[in-house]
């Protein structure tokens, strides 16, 4: 059975961040869900524009985080500080993250690691301006393409993310080869 990961984002989305890690996934035989708190579409932020539209899966509301093997969370200024004013969405990280599944925030991203209380003691990367929130949660912050600290993936910005998809996609793979010992 192919392994399924959730995208977690709404109008505002960094959409290198969002369009690039999915088509990475699904060329690696995943199926990706994008999830927002309104159905229809959500539209992407651009370099300093509006950019293309995404099609929504599933409403926050509909998401059973069991369903899933990965959350991941794209940046963009506007969308993570939206959701993270969204319960339901905060409720998503923490219960990915309490059950131990793979949880990858890049960008502005990790503003979601933050609100849902996931990154004490944890080494983390983030946009360079979200880096004094996630050392106020109480994390290791750490300038590398890409941090892994157990469940968590975080990345720094777009240049990042061949080497954030390959992270995430180790991580649903690691996750289902433990799975089978």
């Amino acid at each position: 059975m192919a392994k399924q990961i959730l995208i977690m984002a709404t109008d505002g989305f960094e959409q290198s961040e969002l369009m690039k890690p999915k088509a990475n996934f699904e060329d690696a035989g995943m199926t990706v869900v994008v999830a927002s708190p309104e159905s229809g579409e959500i539209k992407g932020w651009d370099q300093g524009d509006w950019g293309d539209t995404v099609k929504v899966d599933k409403t926050l509301d509909q998401v059973n985080f069991a369903d899933y093997d990965a959350l991941v969370l794209p940046g963009g200024q506007i969308n993570p500080d939206v959701l993270r004013l969204e319960d339901k969405a905060v409720k998503i990280v923490k219960d990915f993250a309490n059950a131990g599944k793979p949880v990858a925030a890049i960008c502005h991203g990790p503003w979601m690691l933050v609100e849902a209380d996931v990154v004490k003691g944890k080494t983390v990367t983030s946009w360079p301006s979200v880096r004094t929130d996630l050392r106020n949660a109480g994390a290791n912050v750490v300038d590398k393409e890409v941090a892994v600290d157990g469940n968590l993936i975080t990345s720094r910005n777009p240049d990042d993310i061949p080497a954030f998809s390959k992270a995430v996609i180790d991580a649903v793979e690691n996750a289902k080869s433990s799975a089978m010992a």
